[in-house]
């Protein structure tokens, strides 16, 4: 009711859970169930109620408590991760139970019992950055409870946490049996991204099934180091994890590293499962997670196939991670690589509006370093895309294709720069030969690289090879699914279709182009000309209005010619656009 008031009161909020519970449960389901209950009957229980907290709710291995005194919240969770750490003992770290807690004391609104609100989102953020064993705490909280406990707090400075509007400020707890030690030196993290892929865990209880697993992981390591804008660490430092479970952030100091890719293999009978996730080092977050099923009949062709998975997969992520981190850098501290990120998704959105902004980023960028590959190949992207859908103005056209051949020389060992400069001279100054011989060279570098199937499709669809144009679509996005750019092998597969006449399976490939990037005007374009062939001529016409709301200027002919699209493709394009209103 419009009336009703809603009970609010200020808490302190206790969200806790155990760390590694899925690994826990997959390794030993009754024996982790019955220790976890012990602790909870035996010890937990009475120290919440000892310290007069009030369980709200259990979720699985994670428990919500509220205490009427921060300080008591505090200091329970305290007690709790020293006595923990004594029932522990000798246990090995594969076996330990140990909590991560958060808190928070915010205002929070109950009703049936149950807690809600932001201080609460704000704890259970807290308590998936916290360490193992170890309590991480709020700004707030840390204020009302410093000189009262005796504890150590550690500064973790401003954190921007997971759906979370503002940074919070966190100071942690460490764990009780880490606090003695002297902490490893950290080294110093290097320019570009850095990743280690740590040993993955046998859980199949068949030590045979070692090998499997180390050479999924040699697999990784080997496709990740083609990614020439990214720091791999070898396989002898990241194997010395082998056997432990380390705390992801205590990877990150000893490695020197932002990223750390970690996962499991389990074998039933011929059937294998294998899970990867992706974590950012610093905070314990997760960027990137899932499973792949196999058989085991063919072992080598299924470790081809998940590592071209989990490359495919990780590559954008961590970009996406990467331009993420950028973002909260002061723009007077960027160099040209933070330039370049800054840059990216404005690039990626393929329209004149957008590329206006990315220039200057990117201009700034090779200004610093004069021979930056990839700088000039998006730079090379962005000015193609001001020619082809702002007007094929000739500064653009001429700064795109000076831009594409420094791409080129500077990029011999990058493959994205080859692959960026080699689709602008297709398009632009439309030498499919010199094109093709970059994007081959591309694909010597790094023989699964998404990104030149992605962007290399175009260039077929546009000289007629609408088969290729689809072969190579269809492999970009099998190799890369989650790609920001997967609508340019969307928009490939529906010109290859249209060009075979096959003109309901053009219209399903330029929807799924839409879906990916709804901004992108060619897409609709697409969605129009195999809607106009099939006589549904008011939903091309539909398609036609949104493509003309994007590029009030767009023209067929000019479309055409900018690219240089073969002259029958244009023909048949141009009958089926004007049905639906887009002029010649």
């Amino acid at each position: 009711m419009a009336n009703e008031r809603v009970e609010r009161r200020l808490s302190a909020i206790f969200a806790g859970d155990i760390a590694g519970y899925s690994r826990l449960m997959g390794a030993d389901e009754e024996g982790t169930l019955a220790r976890v209950n012990a602790h909870r009957r035996e010890f937990l229980e009475p120290k919440i109620a000892e310290h007069r907290g009030r369980i709200v709710k259990r979720t699985g291995d994670g428990v919500l408590i509220e205490f009427a005194s921060v300080v008591d919240a505090v200091r329970c969770a305290v007690v709790m991760q020293r006595g923990m750490s004594e029932r522990n003992g000798p246990l090995p770290l594969d076996k330990r139970i140990e909590l991560r807690i958060g808190i928070h004391v915010g205002d929070i609104i109950i009703e049936d019992g149950d807690i809600f609100g932001d201080g609460v989102n704000i704890a259970a953020r807290l308590e998936a950055i916290a360490q193992p064993g170890g309590i991480c705490i709020s700004d707030d909280t840390y204020r009302q409870v410093r000189g009262k406990l005796d504890a150590t707090f550690e500064d973790g400075g401003e954190q921007q946490l997971k759906n979370i509007s503002h940074p919070v400020r966190v100071y942690q707890i460490p764990p009780p049996d880490r606090m003695a030690a002297a902490p490893a030196p950290r080294l110093a993290l290097p320019e570009k991204p850095s990743i280690a892929v740590l040993p993955f865990q046998n859980m199949s209880g068949d030590p045979e099934q070692e090998y499997f697993a180390d050479g999924m992981v040699e697999d990784i390591l080997t496709s990740l180091s083609r990614i020439k804008w990214l720091f791999v660490i070898a396989r002898n430092s990241s194997f010395a994890y082998k056997g432990k479970s380390p705390d992801i952030r205590q990877v990150g100091h000893e490695l020197g590293v932002r990223y750390v890719l970690e996962g499991s293999v389990r074998k039933a009978g011929s059937r294998v499962r294998i899970t990867g996730q992706l974590l950012e080092a610093e905070t314990g977050r997760h960027i990137w997670a899932d499973r792949y099923d196999g058989d085991l009949t063919d072992i080598f062709a299924l470790q081809d196939e998940i590592t071209l998975n989990v490359i495919g997969a990780i590559e954008p992520s961590l970009q996406a991670a990467e331009i993420e981190r950028v973002k909260r850098k002061r723009p007077e501290n960027l160099d040209a690589y933070d330039l370049l990120l800054r840059a990216l998704p404005h690039v990626y959105a393929a329209m004149p509006d957008e590329a206006t902004k990315a220039l200057p980023l990117l201009e700034r960028a090779v200004a610093l370093e004069p021979a930056y590959a990839l700088a000039h190949g998006f730079a090379a992207w962005a000015h193609e895309i001001l020619f082809v859908r702002g007007g094929a103005r000739e500064e653009n056209r001429g700064a795109a294709i000076r831009h594409a051949h420094a791409a080129i020389l500077h990029g011999r060992g990058d493959a994205m720069a080859l692959t960026l400069g080699g689709f602008v001279v297709a398009m632009v100054e439309h030498d499919r030969a010199a094109a093709f011989e970059a994007l081959e060279a591309a694909l010597k570098i790094s023989p699964s690289y998404a990104f030149t199937y992605h962007l290399g499709s175009i260039p077929f669809a546009v000289a007629g090879e609408g088969e290729r144009a689809i072969e190579w679509g269809e492999r970009a996005l099998r190799l890369s699914p989650l790609d920001p750019s997967s609508y340019v092998p969307g928009c490939a597969i529906a010109l290859g279709h249209f060009q075979q006449r096959r003109y309901e399976e053009a219209a399903n490939a330029a929807r799924r182009a839409i879906q990916a990037n709804p901004k992108f005007s060619f897409s609709h374009v697409l969605l129009t000309a195999p809607l106009a062939k099939l006589g549904r001529i008011d939903e091309a016409r539909a398609a036609a209005a949104r493509a003309l709301a994007l590029q009030p200027g767009f023209t067929t002919r000019g479309w055409c010619g900018a690219v240089g699209i073969s002259e029958a493709l244009a023909a048949s394009l141009s009958d089926a656009l004007r049905l639906a209103g887009i002029p010649d």
